[in-house]
């Protein structure tokens, strides 16, 4: 067995300027300024229907699970990836996507890593799907705030890059709410936790993963999703096959029709959702993903209220602002590191004067 560290180290370039790919306000900073208003309306468009379809989707399979009692989270998933495959192939053979080379071309390594990044793909959503089975969405999602944390300390250990005090800093109240929000939650389940914490780290590693081969690989979007749905799919249906409850399952015809209507609209939003993550993981990093990803927090909670009758105790919603306060920290830490370094140097020159 090839061991998490083992394995993303073998997505490591020895070259230590790759290494900001985890750190996306250090990266955004510096290209912020060189970015052409084309290129931000296409990062501001790729996040706003990342946010939106993140939404959407984890909403959707919260419906089909809950409402429907759908109780076979991997074969969703398998759709999810068998769609992809199907709407990626089309957008390659009628030439909309333009990508230098082929899957011929991907050097030996290229490809180990894709699949490595298929194996961690198919386990964060596996996960994420079958503790949807246990605990409520608002839970769930309070738990992926803690995401940035993960990709931060994966970037520290594994990769070795060193990230600002004030960036540690900020992660406490992010932890913190997301601690309180647990413990106000009022529906907990522990099978439930251990598959959503289980998949919240699995994120963390996979968008390292996948920002490493956009960013360095130079592999498409499009392209990219295609060669990881690919295997991603025969690993979940295989899994789905092997694991999961089939003696109940009903001929697709004793289904209500509006099932196969949101499992479809579920497959298709996934698919945006990927293309969408990877474009923005091409503009940013794996860190910024997550961080723009807890933007995401109010609004399912709001959307799991209003649809499953989710009750949020005030311990929750001041987890919730807690968390919310962290994000803006650390996303502003840059620039607090900047003006106390100013505030810092004025002050030597006036201390020589003094003592002359």
């Amino acid at each position: 067995m090839i061991s998490m560290k083992d394995a993303l180290s073998l997505f490591r370039k020895k070259d230590d300027s790759n290494m900001t790919s985890t750190d996306g306000f250090l990266k955004c900073g510096k290209a912020r300024a060189g970015r052409t208003p084309k290129e931000m309306l296409h990062l501001l468009t790729a996040v706003f229907v990342w946010l939106v379809t993140g939404t959407t989707i984890s909403s959707l399979n919260k419906w089909i699970f809950a409402v429907y009692n759908f109780r076979y989270p991997l074969l969703l998933s398998s759709l999810h990836m068998l769609t992809a495959v199907i709407i990626d192939y089309g957008l390659i053979k009628l030439r909309f996507v333009k990508q230098r080379g082929s899957d011929c071309d991907l050097s030996a390594n290229a490809k180990f890593k894709i699949f490595m990044l298929s194996l961690t793909f198919c386990a964060s959503i596996a996960f994420g799907n079958i503790g949807l089975n246990y605990v409520q969405l608002s839970f769930a999602q309070m738990i992926y705030t803690t995401t940035p944390l993960f990709t931060l300390a994966i970037s520290t250990l594994v990769l070795g890059k060193q990230h600002h005090i004030l960036k540690y800093t900020a992660m406490m109240p992010i932890c913190l709410g997301a601690s309180f929000s647990i413990m106000g939650e009022v529906q907990f389940h522990p099978k439930g936790c251990f598959f959503v914490c289980a998949a919240t780290m699995l994120r963390g590693v996979k968008s390292i993963q996948q920002s490493i081969l956009l960013q360095e690989e130079k592999i498409n979007s499009v392209f990219l999703l295609y060669l990881m749905a690919i295997p991603s799919f025969c690993i979940l249906f295989i899994a789905a096959l092997a694991l999961e409850n089939w003696t109940v399952l009903e001929a697709p015809i004793k289904y209500d029709s509006r099932l196969w209507v949101f499992i479809l609209l579920s497959c298709l939003g996934s698919v945006l959702y990927n293309l969408a993550s990877f474009c923005v993981l091409t503009l940013t990093s794996a860190v910024t993903l997550h961080i723009l990803g807890n933007l995401n927090v109010v609004g399912n909670l709001l959307l799991s209220q209003f649809l499953f009758g989710s009750e949020l105790s005030a311990l929750s919603c001041a987890g919730v602002v807690l968390t919310l306060s962290g994000i803006v920290l650390y996303q502003n830490t840059d620039y607090i590191a900047e003006y106390l370094d100013s505030r810092k140097t004025p002050s030597e020159p006036e201390k020589d004067s003094k003592t002359e």
